[in-house]
């Protein structure tokens, strides 16, 4: 199965992370949404996400390899990796974006966004047709 995923995390407490090339970025306590697609096989690569210890390849992995921080609920859609900016941007209208987090490789603001409210969350993956990935979590 290939698809794109966002990965709800939870931050407890205010942390500083180093996140390779691009260096110390400070998370706030709250919530973030992280964008990302498989194009192979994206049931192994959200299973990866949730391991704790993983070799450090993806932006993604610096920020969850942190003990404050924790996978709360993750979402998927088979579709094509472009979409996976299309949802980016659309979370950006709500969201604040960690300025280049996850998106090195295109022109979004950012795959990581902070969200402040959850059940807009929800609401918002189901009315774009993402499914909750309920064996990963």
């Amino acid at each position: 199965m290939k698809g794109i995923y966002v990965l709800l995390v939870s931050v407890n407490q205010n942390i500083s992370v180093t996140v390779g090339a691009l260096g110390m970025k400070n998370f706030t306590e709250g919530l973030y949404a992280y964008v990302g697609s498989a194009q192979i096989n994206l049931k192994k690569r959200v299973k990866r996400h949730v391991r704790r210890v993983k070799p450090r390849f993806w932006h993604i992995d610096y920020l969850l390899s942190r003990r404050e921080t924790k996978i709360k609920q993750i979402f998927y859609k088979q579709v094509g990796k472009p979409e996976e900016c299309t949802v980016a941007k659309k979370l950006a209208e709500v969201g604040i974006p960690v300025k280049g987090f996850g998106s090195s490789d295109c022109s979004c603001m950012g795959h990581l966004l902070k969200i402040e409210n959850h059940s807009f969350l929800n609401r918002f993956m189901h009315e774009l047709g993402f499914k909750a990935f309920k064996e990963a979590a």
